[in-house]
């Protein structure tokens, strides 16, 4: 009554009624089954107690690719910072051995007409690790200023040239590699590689089908592109061994035929609920939250522009898939050519579908007979009104 007048707001009445609950008097409802890939196509799985790390240094490579990027823009400007430093005081030890930064401070404090000059550096105009560590830029980047050069008084320091020319094209390749191989990953390319959010099962040709719908946004093309799916679920054997994550693989049927498609339009992928499906038990009360059940989809091809193998991923968990619909048309043919509406890519309808698992509908052959199709005659085809190009009149009189 309170919360009616205005007087408490409502949102503070129902948390205390929900406070007011004796705890032996609530319960918690189950939670959902936890994927095993999401629907963006990323696996759910946490590696944990890994104890051999040193395998990950034998490939740092693939390492270096694999680490967000703030990790890698750090080791990308360390490694820079570390060699220029190194090799700059590897100079600076040069000079140091060799005299240059005595005779060039004695330069700076007697003029230059009253000390004859014959002495030969290794490096020129190094006079203390400032100089030492610029040069050390300018000889790995190769920027040549021209205030600063290695003479040929001393071997070690054309010798120490040759060294960090070679580390430093070394670390250029590395990390210019890592760099390009981050920025053109396989999984960049799957962002435009779109299935729809819920699967559907519905009867084609008198079976009941599996079917899902996947669709390209761009216009190139993935060559060689194959889908397949995999039931996930939990199991047991006659043993009494218990395989938490049984992975089944599902034999598809697609308008090409086989494993490959032609991903030109968006394709509808389906399914034969047959005999020897791992959904052949499957009913409309199985398709619930509760359910131990994931439908994986895998969708691989390779890049028509960069020749890159992509793969793009996703999964239906039982409440995800629709009994008794099926995906509305989305292609139609305007103006001499195909059109696609990807508004409408995850769009149903209802069709008349039977209560039943494919098992019962196998054996019980008069449950089709009590399905009420509906005519063909009633299917709507679209009409375009042209609009004429010109008109005719009489001429005036």
């Amino acid at each position: 009554m309170l919360s009616r007048k205005g007087i408490i707001p409502e949102e503070y009445v129902l948390t205390r009624l929900a406070e007011d609950v004796p705890d032996h008097a609530r319960y918690r409802a189950r939670e959902r089954r936890a994927r095993f890939v999401g629907k963006n196509g990323a696996c759910n799985v946490a590696h944990k107690n890994i104890r051999e790390q040193g395998r990950f240094l034998q490939d740092v490579f693939t390492t270096l690719v694999d680490l967000k990027w703030p990790h890698t823009l750090l080791i990308f400007t360390m490694s820079f910072l570390c060699s220029w430093l190194l090799f700059g005081m590897v100079w600076w030890l040069i000079a140091f051995a060799h005299g240059d930064l005595d005779h060039g401070t004695r330069l700076q404090r007697s003029p230059a007409t009253e000390v004859p000059d014959s002495f030969v550096p290794c490096v020129t105009s190094i006079h203390s690790f400032t100089s030492a560590f610029l040069f050390s830029i300018e000889v790995q980047v190769t920027i040549g200023f021209g205030g600063r050069m290695v003479t040929e008084e001393c071997p070690a320091a054309i010798l120490v040239l040759i060294v960090q020319n070679i580390v430093g094209l070394v670390i250029n390749a590395i990390m210019l590699g890592c760099i390009f191989m981050k920025t053109s990953q396989a999984h960049r390319r799957a962002e435009t590689l779109i299935f729809s959010k819920h699967a559907v099962i519905a009867l084609r040709d008198g079976k009941l089908c599996f079917m899902l719908r996947v669709g390209d946004l761009r216009k190139s093309m993935i060559i060689s592109a194959t889908i397949r799916m995999q039931v996930v679920k939990k199991t047991s054997s006659l043993e009494g061994e218990v395989v938490p994550l049984n992975q089944i693989d599902i034999q598809m049927e697609n308008p090409v035929g086989g494993n490959s498609i032609f991903l030109v339009s968006p394709l509808i992928i389906y399914h034969v609920i047959d005999k020897n499906s791992p959904l052949y038990d499957i009913s409309p009360t199985n398709l619930h939250h509760h359910e131990d059940l994931e439908i994986i989809v895998i969708l691989e091809g390779v890049v028509e522009t960069t020749g890159i193998t992509t793969q793009a991923r996703t999964s239906y968990l039982a409440d995800e898939i629709l009994w008794g619909q099926r995906f509305v048309p989305i292609v139609a043919e305007e103006d001499g050519r195909y059109s696609v509406d990807y508004s409408k890519f995850g769009n149903t309808v209802k069709v008349p579908t039977p209560s039943c698992t494919a098992r019962q509908l196998e054996e019980d052959k008069s449950i089709m007979d009590s399905v009420p199709f509906s005519p063909r005659s009633t299917i709507r085809k679209r009409s375009v009104k042209l609009k004429p190009k010109f008109t005719i009149s009489d001429e005036p009189s």
